[in-house]
This record gives C-alpha cells, sequence and structure tokens, in this order.
C-alpha cells in the first residue's frame, strides 16, 4: 500500500534501538529520509545504515534531548541537511524500574527532562520548519503508566500523562497550521527497558524473570507482548494521509491490556 510519503523527512528522536529504530525503518521503507538521534554513536551509525539499506537517506545525530542546546543543535542540523522537516517523532525515553521511596530528585528531574520536556522543546523548534512546509505531522510516544498505575514506574505516570494533556493542548494550538498532532501509548513491549521492569519485579517478588513475563503476558488478552513493530505501525497511519482529519489523540497499543474504559 502507498502512504504518500515518498521523500518525506522525519526526525526520530531516540531513534538508535527499539521502538524508534523500528519505526524509522517503517517509514523508511515509505520512501521516508530519516535524520535519527541518540546518544550512543556506534548504535545510531548501525541503524542509519539499516534505514540507508532501503533506498533513503539517514542522517544521524548524537544528542542528548535532556539538553536544551543539544535539541536545538539536532533540530538544526537535520533541518539543514535534510533541507526539510515534515514529520516529528518524539520517542527518547528513560526510567528507572523502583518504587516511590526509591525514587530520588534527580530520578524525577531528568526522566520529565528527558521525555516530557524534550517533546515540548522538539516540538517547538520544529515549528518554523514545518510551517514554511505547509504542515506537518507530530507523534508522540508515550506509555499506558498515562492511565493506569504502576508501583515500580511512577515516574513513567506522571510524565506521561503529561505528554497526553501536551499533545491535545499543542495540537489545538498548531492545528490552523495543518500541523497534526497525536500521541501513542504503547503497552507492554518486548523492548531492553521491560526485561529491565521484569527483573526488578522477579527481585521484589523472588520468582525467576520467566515467571513475571508469563504473568504479564497473561494480563494482555491478545496474548502477547507488544512489538515495537506494532507501535512503527500505528505511527505510520498518523503520519499518512489516512490521518489527514486525526489530532490531538492518544491511543493505546496495548493488546487490550488496559481495563478502563477510556472515552
Amino acid at each position: 500500500m502507498d502512504f504518500a510519503l515518498q521523500d518525506k523527512v522525519a526526525l526520530i528522536t531516540g531513534g538508535s534501538r527499539g521502538i524508534g529504530r523500528s519505526i524509522g525503518l517503517c517509514l523508511a521503507a515509505q520512501g521516508v529520509h530519516i535524520v535519527l538521534c541518540g546518544r550512543t554513536e556506534e548504535t545510531l551509525e548501525q541503524t542509519a545504515e539499516e534505514i540507508r539499506a532501503l533506498g533513503v537517506k539517514a542522517w544521524p545525530i548524537v544528542a542528548d534531548v535532556s539538553r536544551l542546546e543539544n535539541i536545538q543543535r539536532f533540530i538544526a542540523d537535520g533541518a539543514k541537511a535534510a533541507d526539510a522537516v515534515d514529520i516529528l517523532v518524539n520517542n527518547a525515553v528513560t526510567s528507572q524500574s523502583a518504587p516511590f521511596n526509591e525514587q530520588t530528585d534527580e530520578d524525577w528531574r531528568y526522566h520529565i527532562d528527558v521525555k516530557l520536556m524534550a517533546y515540548i522543546r522538539c516540538a517547538r523548534e520544529v515549528l518554523p520548519h514545518m510551517r514554511a512546509r505547509g504542515g506537518g505531522r507530530i507523534v508522540n510516544i508515550g506509555g499506558m503508566t498515562a492511565r493506569i498505575t504502576a508501583p515500580l514506574r511512577v515516574t513513567n505516570g506522571i510524565v506521561n500523562a503529561g505528554v497526553a494533556n501536551f499533545t491535545k493542548q499543542f495540537a489545538n494550538h498548531v492545528a490552523n497550521h495543518n500541523i497534526t498532532v497525536n500521541c501513542i501509548h504503547p503497552g507492554p513491549t518486548a523492548t531492553d527497558r521491560i526485561l529491565q521492569s521484569f527483573e526488578r519485579q522477579a527481585q521484589d517478588a523472588g520468582v525467576s524473570m520467566e515467571e513475571i513475563a508469563t504473568r504479564q503476558i497473561a494480563k494482555i488478552p491478545l496474548g502477547r507482548l507488544i512489538t515495537p513493530e506494532d507501535i512503527a505501525a500505528a505511527t505510520l497511519f498518523f503520519c499518512s494521509p489516512l490521518a489527514n482529519i486525526v489530532t490531538g489523540q492518544s491511543i493505546a497499543i496495548d493488546g487490550g491490556s488496559a481495563e478502563a474504559v477510556t472515552y
């Protein structure tokens, strides 16, 4: 299926591994050129090579998005290299699997800076470039902790709720510029980060990681963990003409695991 994205340009934060990598490869398969950032040059270069193998251009940029000056450099250098910005995927994340009493002020501050503030700053910095193009798409990768409580992911819940709220606020702000802004809340996703969570849960419960994984999968009606490719497919939808009139929305990609009815 042709999603009419040939030769568009996407900027992806946290783009070298996991969900970000899968999103980059998914968009590249549709002819999108990719500017990606992350903190590790080696993994960025590896992912960029995978993207280029699909016949598009890729520009890896080392950047720590917890710092405003790094974000400004990433957006400016990416826009200059690609000569355009059509899509922004805010995906950078960090978290520590620990209960509330173990989360320090620095843990809170760093999580807020790497995710919520970085998403806000990236959106603000790409706005002039998208206005110059006559429109654009912004997709924020949040998390299901925005809608549920999770004892070992308390900072995630607060930050992801903020991401969802910002998504709606910013969507209304930029709608008259033909820019859509939407949010994806991944459920339990098969990445390195969930393995860290399983490890802490197993430690606290005195059982194996395999048992924790089995328990978690049993809570998902569709019977498996979410994959990064599942999140990439939803991102592709939001970036495509199929979602021309969709903005300010937060959608769960969770296999049906959330129990709340969200109107």
